[in-house]
């Protein structure tokens, strides 16, 4: 890119330099002696001006009275063709006293075009004079040289900045790169910890915040949900019950079935939650499944009451593997429930509290992953949980899952 700049700008440098020389040079035919064949309308030749064309590199050279009419014209030694080329060129009057310049082509020869104004002893206008010339060999390599200089010259700078300040930039680009990783880190690290603290003081292990995670990207892979949102899913699903902080105890770890008013306040941790995450950017979408994770496809669920796809996807998915882990988990107030019990569950509950569509990709997916997950030690499960963070969070190295 440098090189084509340089080459652009010097190869526009040439060629005004080149059309300062055909103007200066055309200056010189603006003579007293031109002045006489305008007012004279005299077509014969000049001493004087036959002179300096003689001494010039012009193709040819005419001359207009005020009106544009020629008066006069030389054109040296051109060749017929030539001539009858440049004779239909239309002259371009400038205005007043201004001179106009330009570069034409004719076949292979790019001729530079110079019209001079011709004023009268009293200043006034009286004709104008048109030159065409072309650049002497020397000239044209010349220009070429310097081009050809420019750009290489430019070339070399940059090449030569770049070898400089490579190895800083690099070393920039790394530290900005671990910088960033480490924060990531960090964030995910404490949505973990912060994650496994609810899901511990509500059933006494972590366990299920690993399992609903890895349900929650399967059933996602499954249906060709994007990395983006997938990476969502996985915080949401962590962070699905932080709002249970907010709970009373006594509400919160009841071994038997809580009352109307206490089932009123149950359904307040989607709102706590959310309250919690509010105000980090980084969980605006994960905020997503904290507040409709309990949302049902008939309007419902709480806490506001959505309905169809009014139910953010990611909150729908995570609404189907929330249950079936649930149902499929011991609890402190019941036994875990078989699969194919369970599967019976969420298939009578599409349509209604599931989507249909996400049911039905559940249930293909469902036995496999079912005996994958249960069959798991802890130490498994943060495996395979480690593995789906360095997926969908792009990281290299992730601080141990604990």
């Amino acid at each position: 890119i440098a090189g084509g700049v340089a080459y652009f700008v010097e190869t526009y440098r040439a060629e005004q330099a080149a059309l300062e020389q055909a103007t200066r040079s055309a200056r010189h035919f603006a003579t007293p002696a031109m002045q006489v064949i305008v007012s004279a309308g005299r077509p014969d030749g000049h001493d004087e001006l036959e002179r300096l064309l003689d001494k010039s590199r012009f193709v040819g050279l005419q001359v207009f009275d005020r009106d544009g009419s020629p008066v006069y014209e030389n054109w040296g030694s051109s060749t017929v063709s030539l001539i009858d080329v440049l004779r239909a060129q239309t002259l371009k009057r400038p205005e007043g006293h201004q001179i106009h310049r330009t570069w034409i082509e004719v076949g292979s020869e790019h001729l530079i075009h110079v019209v001079v104004p011709i004023s009268g002893s009293d200043g006034r206008l009286v004709g104008y004079v048109r030159t065409l010339s072309r650049l002497d060999a020397e000239t044209l390599q010349a220009q070429r040289d310097q081009v050809r200089t420019g750009a290489l010259t430019a070339i070399g700078a940059v090449v030569a900045t770049a070898l400089v300040l490579y190895p800083l930039m690099l070393a920039l680009l790394r530290r900005s790169t671990d910088l960033s990783r480490s924060l990531l880190d960090s964030n995910l690290s404490l949505i973990r910890s912060l994650g496994n603290a609810v899901a511990k003081k509500d059933s006494g292990t972590d366990a299920h915040n690993y399992r609903v995670t890895l349900y929650a990207i399967g059933l996602a892979e499954a249906l060709g949900v994007s990395a983006e949102d997938i990476s969502h899913l996985v915080a949401g699903a962590f962070l699905h019950d932080v709002g249970k902080i907010g709970i009373p105890d006594s509400i919160l770890l009841k071994g038997g079935s809580l009352t109307p008013a206490e089932l009123l306040v149950m359904q307040t941790h989607p709102v706590l939650g959310t309250e919690i995450v509010t105000g980090n950017p980084w969980l605006q979408e994960a905020a997503v499944i904290i507040r409709h994770h309990h949302e049902r496809l008939d309007g419902k669920g709480y806490p506001d009451g959505l309905r169809d796809e009014g139910i953010p996807l990611i909150a729908r998915i995570f609404a189907v593997v929330d249950v079936f882990d649930a149902l499929t988990s011991e609890r402190s107030y019941k036994s875990p429930m078989g699969l194919d019990e369970a599967m019976q569950i969420i298939l009578r509950e599409s349509g209604s509290h599931f989507d249909p569509r996400i049911a039905t990709a559940f249930m293909d997916i469902a036995p496999a992953l079912y005996v994958t997950i249960t069959r798991a030690d802890p130490n498994e499960l943060r495996q395979r949980l480690h593995e789906a963070l360095s997926r969908y969070f792009k990281l290299g190295v992730l601080p141990p899952v604990v």
